[in-house]
């Protein structure tokens, strides 16, 4: 079985397969829709080879469906008939969820995705479970995703920005009780001097998670949240 993985984004779309494991990126944005999102991976990937379809998606997901509209991307996300427009069974998860599902290794641990936004998971003892972290207040009025996301990274400049991120993933940490922290995300990079129980994930991580969607006893239990 050969599996196409489409890693949705706020500032790209990376697309990967079984035979193609290295992304190709597609560029998103605020005016990037579903149906041009598909229009635009069926194009890029018109001579690839793959029975089934994963999709990591920045926003929650039930049922293999989106439940609410992305908020770094256009609007159309949530009607949208995917399986249609893709032609092949197909998979949705919560993109922080599909990144925490490829780096997972043992125990409990707590994903955060620092990208355009804030993504955020947890893998207890081998079960999924996609979490809603970013939109949470944090400080003076603002959200864990205005501190954390690429626009606090800007607003605020490294330094303070990393420091904002070990806070936060202390605490969080703590509150969930896990055994260490997986660092996820295009802002990953930046970090430095981290505590022994935080990793920064590679960048392959979302790629294989798409895979586990559809090949292991982990990727089924991910695939019923």
């Amino acid at each position: 079985m050969k599996v196409l993985v489409i890693d949705v984004g706020g500032t790209n779309v990376k697309v990967a397969s079984t035979d193609t494991p290295v992304p190709i990126k597609i560029a998103s944005g605020p005016t990037m829709t579903a149906e041009s999102m598909c229009e635009q991976v069926l194009a890029a990937t018109k001579a690839w080879k793959y029975d089934r379809i994963s999709i990591g998606y920045p926003g929650p997901v039930e049922k293999h469906r989106p439940i609410s509209e992305p908020h770094n991307l256009g609007p159309g996300w949530v009607d949208f008939n995917y399986e249609k427009a893709l032609g092949k069974p197909l998979r949705f998860v919560n993109d922080a969820a599909m990144q925490a599902l490829g780096g997972y290794k043992n125990g409990r641990m707590l994903f955060l995705g620092v990208g355009t936004g804030l993504g955020s998971a947890m893998v207890l003892d081998g079960v999924l479970v996609p979490l809603e972290l970013a939109h949470l207040p944090y400080k003076h009025g603002k959200t864990y995703e205005e501190y954390l996301g690429v626009a606090g990274l800007h607003r605020r400049g490294k330094k303070k920005w990393r420091a904002s991120v070990l806070d936060v993933v202390e605490r969080l940490k703590a509150a969930m009780v896990c055994d260490c922290v997986l660092l996820g995300g295009g802002n990953a990079k930046f970090m430095k001097d981290l505590p022994a129980h935080v990793v920064v994930g590679s960048n392959a991580n979302a790629v294989l998670g798409g895979f586990r969607l559809w090949d292991d006893a982990l990727g089924k239990r991910a695939a019923r949240q």
